[in-house]
C-alpha cells in the first residue's frame, strides 16, 4: 500500500522487571515499555476490506473482510491486527476497513511482546479514526481478548497493558485483578547502573502446550484451594496452601505464583526507598523460581544468568513467557561492558549461536506520531 496514511501510530515491545506468570492468575506485574516499536501507517476503508502489509514480513498484502472474521482461520502474522479488528467488531465498535502497513524494531521470539505492540498499535490507530473513545486500559483488554481467543494464546493482560500504557522513565505496577496502575520512577542511570537485555535467539511460542499446560495447572491449584485466583494464596500462608495440595505437578507450581507476587512487592519497597541495587538478589531469586518451580527456562537463558553473575552483576533472570527468548541483567554501568563480553565468550564456547545485548531504557507507551 502507499506509506499516505491518514496517520501513523507506535507501540513499545516490553521488559518486564519482575512478575512473570502471574498476570493470568490476576496478581502483581511490573513492566517498562523499550525503545523499540512498532509502526503502523493507517488509512480508512469504508468498503469492508482489510488490507494489511508489513516491511518485515515476506509474501505481499493479504487482504481480508472485516465481516468474514473469525478465530480458527489459517495461523500468521496476520491473525494479530485482525484479531483486534474482530474483538472490535465483536465489541461494537464499528471499524468498517483499514489499510494498515507496519514496520517493526520489537524483536520477535524474544520474549520482548512483538506481538502485543502490533495489536496495541493497530487498536489505538483504529480508535483513534474511528473516533470509539476508548480508554488505554479498555484497548489492552480487546487487544487480550484478541490474542486469547482469535489467534488461540492463553497469555494474560500484561504485555497489552504495558503496550498501551507505560510512560518514559517508569516502570508500571499493575494489579492485573482490578487493572490498578501506579508509575514507579525507574531512573537506573542517576544510580549508575544499567539493566542488559540479552536475547538468546531461542525462539518460542506463546500458544504452544507448555504455556497452557502451566496456566491449567495454576487454574487448578486455585480450585485445590478453594480460591478465586492463586493471587488470593497469602504468602505468609504459603506452607500450608503447599501441604493441602495433592498434586505434586500443581504444588511448584503454585509455590512460584506466590512468591513471586511477594517479589514484585519487594522490588516496588527498595524502588521507593532508593535501594536500587537490592533490587538485584530478588530477580536471581525470580530466575530460580521460574527454572526450577515453574521450569520454564532453558539451557540459554541459564547461561546468561550464570555468566551474568560471574562477571559481577548485581542480579539476573530470564523475563517473558519462557522456553527461550529473553533475559534481563542488572549491572553498575561500568561493569555493563564486562559483564556483556563475558555473556557473549559464555556463549561462543557453549552454543553455536550468540546472543544480542541491548542496554534496556524505560521509554514511552503506545501514541500517535503523526
Amino acid at each position: 500500500m502507499s506509506l499516505r496514511g491518514e496517520g501513523v501510530w507506535a507501540a513499545p515491545g516490553r521488559v518486564n522487571l519482575i512478575g512473570e506468570h502471574t498476570d493470568y492468575n490476576e496478581g502483581f506485574v511490573m513492566p517498562f515499555a523499550l525503545p523499540h516499536t512498532t509502526v503502523a501507517t493507517v488509512a480508512r476503508r469504508d468498503d469492508g476490506v482489510l488490507r494489511l502489509t508489513s516491511a518485515d514480513m515476506p509474501g505481499g498484502a493479504v487482504e481480508l473482510h472485516v465481516d468474514e472474521l473469525a478465530p480458527g482461520g489459517p495461523a500468521g502474522w496476520t491473525d494479530y491486527p485482525a484479531g483486534v479488528v474482530w474483538a472490535l467488531r465483536e465489541a461494537r465498535h464499528a471499524v468498517s476497513g483499514a489499510d494498515i502497513h507496519y514496520e517493526s524494531t520489537v524483536p520477535t521470539g524474544a520474549g520482548l511482546s512483538s506481538s502485543a505492540a502490533l495489536e496495541v498499535v493497530t487498536a489505538l490507530a483504529l480508535n483513534d479514526l474511528y473516533e470509539l473513545g476508548l480508554e488505554r486500559w479498555r484497548l489492552a483488554r480487546l487487544c487480550q481478548r484478541a490474542e486469547n481467543v482469535y489467534v488461540g494464546a492463553p497469555t494474560g493482560i500484561m504485555d497489552q497493558t504495558a503496550a498501551a500504557c507505560c510512560t518514559e522513565g517508569h516502570a508500571l505496577y499493575l494489579d492485573t485483578r482490578d487493572l490498578s496502575q501506579r508509575q514507579i520512577p525507574f531512573d537506573l542511570a542517576a544510580h549508575g547502573l544499567e539493566l542488559l537485555v540479552v536475547d538468546t535467539r531461542v525462539e518460542h511460542a506463546h500458544s504452544d502446550g507448555e504455556y497452557g499446560k502451566r496456566r491449567a495447572g495454576c487454574e487448578a491449584g486455585a480450585a485445590a484451594l478453594g480460591v478465586e485466583a492463586l493471587r488470593d494464596v497469602p504468602y505468609d500462608g504459603l506452607d500450608q496452601a503447599l501441604a493441602r495440595l495433592e498434586d505434586p505437578e500443581v504444588r511448584p507450581l503454585v509455590r512460584h505464583i506466590v512468591t513471586e507476587n511477594h517479589r514484585v512487592e519487594r522490588v516496588i519497597a527498595h524502588l521507593e526507598a532508593g535501594e536500587v541495587r537490592a533490587v538485584g538478589p530478588v530477580l536471581t531469586e525470580g530466575h530460580a523460581s521460574l527454572r526450577d518451580d515453574f521450569r520454564i527456562s532453558c539451557p540459554e537463558l541459564d547461561l546468561v544468568v550464570e555468566s551474568a553473575l560471574a562477571a559481577g552483576a548485581l542480579g539476573a533472570r530470564m523475563t517473558g513467557g519462557g522456553f527461550g527468548g529473553s533475559a534481563i541483567v542488572l549491572t553498575e554501568t561500568s561493569r555493563a561492558p564486562t559483564v556483556a563480553t563475558s555473556v557473549l565468550a559464555a556463549f561462543e564456547t557453549t552454543f553455536l549461536q550468540g546472543p544480542r545485548v541491548f542496554t534496556a531504557i524505560p521509554s514511552a507507551g503506545a501514541r500517535r506520531l503523526s
